[in-house]
């Protein structure tokens, strides 16, 4: 039987991240996942990237973890473009604006997880279960058992579920949620193009759905994400690489000159998720398991990542003051505060969605209107890029 005070239930970045946050927390941690967990990078850069904020580095090199990344493949972007497919409205950001020498940091996931796993791995209070399988969860006010596929058994007072957007933690807590399919269709690959990206992280909006092009450490290689109505990128998915480069550098209007495909195309649907309940006695539930958000902001990862940290920091209190960590009533103000952002993302995210969608001429003007004046005047463009880096 494994004994400890906290089993987290996930160990991909959000589950490493709280992992890796307890470091110095007297509570002992068990972190059971179904997948080995660490895995040698392709060749070839990963497709599934994520933009990690300023504020979500900080915190990450303040772990020692940030320093442990393959230095390589990361990739600083200094500037965001933001524009409107066929109109006038446009908006770039800098890093020279900010004073800083990036807005953020384009990370390949898998990197990310290693490099957190590196660490996690070498804290005496943690335990590490990969390739692990929970049959069945017996959970009580102060203790639960987890039973486990190779007839082990955990013990701990605090489950946390952050296994994703499909979290069995979440399903077997019944914790009632809200969702919303987007109509939209995500889809994911690595091009090549004729012109440096020059550092400089692009989204154009089209009628159909965004498009952002996230540069990579190679000068020429960026990764896409392509957000369209289901119906289009049915059609973008039936296309020849060649034909669905073309498609890339009209969408993109031609930013980034000649585009090749350099990987496979992924693709997957977009739901929105959001648990109205986050916790109970005994049980939380964090990242992904607790929300999932549209791409077109890239912010999932960071608002996974908040999570973790904001309940590593709410154990540590509770924990030096010898309170009952694993009562939800302890929690409280962490369930308020992380729930309270995570609203506030799906609305602004669903605003975006809405005022973005279409092609309708009124719509097109104000947002022209909109995004020429949020360009034009300090203030408003400073809210949005600290809103952006975190701070």
């Amino acid at each position: 039987m494994y004994q400890a005070d906290i089993a987290i239930v996930g160990a991909g970045m959000v589950g490493l991240a709280l992992a890796r946050a307890l470091k110095e927390v007297q509570l002992s941690v068990v972190l059971i996942d179904t997948t080995p967990i660490t895995k040698p990078l392709s060749e070839q850069p990963e497709l599934r990237v994520s933009a990690i904020n300023a504020a979500n580095k900080q915190k990450l090199e303040s772990l020692g973890v940030w320093q442990h990344l393959a230095q390589e493949r990361l990739s600083a972007y200094t500037q965001m473009q933001v524009w409107d497919q066929d109109s006038f409205g446009r908006i770039q950001f800098t890093c020279e604006e900010m004073g800083t020498t990036e807005l953020g940091h384009i990370v390949e996931n898998q990197s990310l997880v290693n490099a957190l796993h590196s660490q996690v791995s070498e804290q005496q209070n943690v335990q590490l279960l990969p390739a692990t399988r929970i049959t069945k969860v017996l959970a009580g006010q102060s203790e639960s058992m987890l039973m486990l596929d190779n007839d082990e058994v955990v013990s701990c007072r605090l489950l946390v579920g952050a296994d994703g957007a499909n979290s069995a933690i979440r399903q077997y807590a019944n914790f009632p949620l809200t969702f919303k399919d987007y109509g939209h269709t995500a889809i994911v690959a690595t091009i090549k193009t004729s012109k440096p990206h020059g550092k400089v992280a692009r989204q154009v909006f089209t009628p159909e759905g965004p498009l952002a092009l996230l540069p990579l450490s190679d000068a020429n290689l960026c990764s896409i994400v392509w957000s369209q109505n289901s119906q289009h990128a049915d059609a973008l998915l039936s296309l020849s690489n060649s034909d669905f480069a073309k498609a890339l550098q009209v969408a993109i209007e031609g930013d980034v000159g000649e585009i090749s495909v350099e990987s496979a195309r992924m693709h997957f649907p977009l739901t929105m998720r959001y648990a109205r309940q986050w916790l109970s006695d005994g049980l939380v539930i964090i990242g992904d398991a607790a929300h999932t958000i549209h791409p077109l902001a890239g912010q999932g990862a960071n608002l996974g990542l908040q999570d973790a940290f904001a309940l590593a920091e709410s154990l540590q209190t509770l924990a030096a003051e010898h309170a009952a960590f694993y009562q939800a009533r302890q929690l409280r103000a962490f369930e308020r505060a992380r729930k309270s952002e995570a609203v506030k993302m799906i609305a602004a995210m669903e605003s975006f969605k809405q005022l973005f969608g279409g092609s309708h001429p009124l719509k097109k003007l104000i947002r022209g209107v909109g995004m020429c004046t949020a360009d034009a005047i300090p203030a408003i463009k400073q809210r949005f890029i600290t809103q952006a880096m975190g701070w």
